[in-house]
């Protein structure tokens, strides 16, 4: 509950006092970033803002405070606006930096904490809108306190406390797609609050009834004018900027209230039923069965396997209140669910008759990350299957490791037409608890980054000890079986749009596709409507009779143009476009969403159906094709140290011999990190890093993979010691 405090004990809000600067301040629950925030203070006039602490290493340390609507991971456009000359890279400050500069740690940054840097070591900057504002509140230094203060009261504090803001010009307001913004807290300061310079922009005028808008659509009496379509980013301009964009605007997703959290819409659900629908069959054919478990785990269980627990400690969420009544023992939310389904193996393994145990669950689970959220990629919850093997012998739970991986890279292949390299985890990249962590990793050209796809692990013993899970073999001696478990989640969904989508919106390969072909019919004067319905029914039937998903999109309050924009966006393999000449020829256009081509069809209309369906596997191979075609490019044999950042510059993944020691794979990171960044602090916002790290070991000779000679006999690239692995490297989400 949202309460007016005194705060005059904090130091800041004392000073406010004695300044004669009236200040409200409101206790709230902890809130670390301004997307918590906005949960807490709905409905209180003001705007909320953003609070960064950058470095440059030419030109110092700055605070910067934004419109919390403001993109602000764009660096360049912070240094432009700041007016910074010269080459610049600012980068977000560490934690320490923090304390030393502003007496806050994260989460906890705003103006006020500028009464802390008496020698003057940050310059502030301000984003000139919020002078424009009714309120403005921040963090009076603690994350559960927000306090509200009119600009004028603002400057006097700033003034006072010998930090004259620079006034930075983001010109006008547009809602950030980094997360939402709660519309009670802030939808009605928005506009109202802003200066002459950032002013909303206003609404583009609506169509005159009967004509077509800007947007295509015609605007029925008493309708509402329709939004735009089209993305604001490119792919190749701001590619981090462009996905959160196209995964919204092609309704894949949508934003829920907690950061993080995110709503698969039915476009986005549906590819993950797709994809799920397949891998289940596959699963079933080696004989595993679907179970459910709980979701919550005790806090006992979870910390009985002490390097397990170790590996998701900062991820777990707990549960520790029941109403009013503190629980005796908080309970944990699933971060995976080893320690929940072991002790159930427990129970049910006895015999050596018992083994194989083959059992997988689709489920959600949720792992608290503070990293900054990325659709898809990175979210506190998430969707999944995990799977469960129990094993007489170690090479079984083996075979069952590499099927499952294998089936994964199907899953990346087949289905999402996406490249992806098998190959084994190093030490220091191995699951919490396993003995072995195999993987599939792809690459996405966009960014230049590689990313996990799915892992599957051999566990060995350790879980069976830890949990007392034990059977009789043959001859009557007790053994510990050997345990597998495997993953696959929807980030395979974000892989996916990475890899094919465009400055159009997405690309979908037809396996997964929710429709694989949309038919829009075009109404003309010279064409009869029931003549027009009856062709594009009849095309229809034959799509359907050839398995091919279908969607006729017959709107009447949206042209042609309009529908083929919308169906771009959206991803749709193939467009059929029916009109006054394919009426009269019994014909169809198609227009092919991956390259763009349009090419005319006409025969019997019966066999159309079967047409399509062909064109649909050759897109989907051309897709795999074109994927693979851009990875391979940027994959390169690395043999010495002076070679291997420079290509990891260029967005290459790099293939190296390794000594395949865990000390000396912390020098690559920390060395291929400092490389680039000089000592500046990285941008932990965007859950990547400019640092190196080994994505596998891979599988060596591997389709798509270079010829490279046997790993005996060489040098390690790095450490000149003597190689023991071939080793991918590059850059990660």
């Amino acid at each position: 509950m949202l309460e007016r405090v005194d705060a005059t004990g904090e130091p800041c809000v004392a000073l406010l006092a004695e300044l004669g600067v009236d200040s409200t301040t409101y206790a709230h629950p902890l809130a670390t970033t301004v997307e918590e925030q906005a949960q807490h203070v709905v409905g209180i006039e003001g705007v909320l803002t953003r609070n960064l602490l950058l470095k440059d290493k030419k030109h110092g340390v700055f605070l910067v405070t934004t419109w919390d609507q403001r993109n602000t991971r764009d660096t360049k456009l912070l240094g432009q606006l700041l007016k910074l000359d010269g080459k610049t890279n600012l980068r977000l400050c560490d934690e320490a930096t923090l304390l030393d500069t502003c007496g806050v740690g994260k989460g906890h940054l705003s103006y006020l904490a500028l009464l802390n840097d008496t020698n003057n070591k940050v310059k502030f900057a301000i984003d000139q809108a919020l002078l424009g504002a009714s309120f403005i509140h921040a963090h009076p230094l603690r994350g559960d306190r927000t306090t509200s203060v009119a600009p004028a009261g603002v400057l006097k504090y700033l003034k006072h406390v010998n930090h004259d803001p620079i006034l930075l010009d983001f010109g006008p307001l547009v809602a950030s797609t980094d997360a939402p913004v709660n519309a009670a807290a802030s939808a009605e300061a928005a506009p109202a609050a802003a200066s002459k310079a950032a002013k909303a922009p206003k609404p583009p005028k609506a169509p005159k009834e009967g004509k077509e808008g800007g947007n295509g659509a015609k605007k029925q009496p008493g309708e509402k004018k329709v939004t735009k379509l089209g993305l604001q980013y490119t792919r190749a301009d701001d590619f981090a900027m462009w996905y959160p964009d196209v995964v919204e605007k092609s309704e894949m997703l949508s934003y829920g209230d907690v950061s993080g959290c995110y709503i698969l819409r039915p476009w986005g659900y549906a590819v993950w039923e797709h994809l799920q629908a397949w891998l289940d069959a596959q699963l079933k054919l080696l004989g595993v069965e679907n179970c459910y478990f709980p979701l919550f785990v005790a806090k006992s269980a979870l910390e009985k396997e002490k390097e397990h627990v170790a590996g998701f400690a900062a991820e777990v969420a707990w549960v520790t209140r029941s109403g009013d009544t503190d629980l005796a023992e908080p309970i944990a939310v699933r971060p995976t669910s080893e320690t929940i389904i072991y002790p159930e193996f427990a129970k049910w393994i006895h015999s050596h008759r018992d083994l194989p145990v083959l059992v997988n669950q689709w489920c959600n689970v949720v792992r608290w990350e503070f990293k900054y959220p990325t659709p898809f990629l990175r979210s506190r919850e998430f969707l999944w299957q995990e799977g469960h093997t129990a094993h007489a012998t170690l090479d079984e739970a083996n075979e069952t490791m590499y099927e499952i991986l294998e089936l994964y890279k199907q899953v990346y292949e087949q289905l999402l037409a996406v490249p992806v390299v098998k190959g084994e985890k190093t030490e220091s990249e191995r699951f919490a608890g396993g003995q072995v962590t195999t993987t599939v990793e792809a690459y996405v050209a966009g960014s230049g980054r590689a990313i996990q796809g799915a892992t599957s692990h051999n566990l060995g013993q350790n879980f069976g000890k830890m949990f007392d899970i034990s059977f009789e073999d043959k001859d009557n001696a007790t053994k510990v079986p050997w345990q597998t478990s495997w993953g696959l989640t929807t980030r395979t969904i974000g892989v996916m749009i990475m890899t094919h989508g465009d400055d159009k919106g997405l690309v979908l390969p037809p396996a997964v596709a929710p429709q694989q072909v949309v038919l829009v019919p075009i109404p003309h004067r010279d064409v009869d409507e029931a003549a027009l319905a009856a062709h594009v029914k009849a095309l229809e039937k034959s799509l359907r009779a050839a398995g091919v998903r279908v969607k006729v999109d017959a709107r009447d309050n949206y042209n042609p143009g309009w529908k083929y924009n919308h169906w771009e966006l959206k991803g749709v393999p193939i467009r059929v476009e029916v009109g006054k000449s394919e009426v009269a020829a019994q014909s169809a256009m198609l227009a092919l969403r991956y390259n763009g081509a349009k090419e005319s069809w006409a025969g019997a209309v019966a066999s159309f159906g079967a047409f399509v369906a062909a064109k649909l596997q050759d897109i989907q191979a051309a897709m795999l094709a074109k994927a693979t075609d851009e990875r391979n490019a940027k994959l390169k044999v690395v043999m010495e140290w002076k070679d291997f950042v420079p290509a990891i510059e260029d967005k290459c993944l790099c293939l190296t011999p390794f000594c395949d020691e865990a000390e000396e794979e912390d020098k690559v990171k920390a060395a291929s990190r400092d490389a680039v960044m000089d000592g500046e602090a990285e941008d932990d916002r965007t859950a990547t890093s400019v640092a190196a790290k080994t994505l596998c070991k891979p599988q060596l000779p591997q389709a798509g993979l270079p010829d490279v000679p046997p790993i005996e006999g060489l040098t390690c690239f790095f450490s000149g010691k003597p190689a023991t692995a071939w080793v991918l490297w590059g850059r990660s989400y």
